[in-house]
């Protein structure tokens, strides 16, 4: 088994190049507008309601259904 051993006094300017980098890539993304960020997280929570509200309407309609059965 190797063991690497890293420089302790490189740490410093490893993090810097790296955040710089960091950086450099979030200039590239293509953000979207705040209209775009509103209308998608209506949508989500639209969607995500009407789910919650089919396997709500599942669970009791089984439910019901398996203590007919069992009582």
């Amino acid at each position: 088994m190797k063991v690497i051993m890293i420089k302790i006094s490189s740490f410093p300017a490893k993090i810097k190049i790296f955040l710089k980098e960091v950086y450099l890539e979030l200039k590239k993304v293509n953000w979207l507008s705040r209209r775009e960020v509103l209308r998608y997280t209506i949508i989500t929570v639209i969607v995500s309601g009407v789910v919650a509200a089919i396997l709500g309407a599942l669970d009791f309609l089984f439910a019901t259904i398996l203590s007919r059965f069992i009582l």
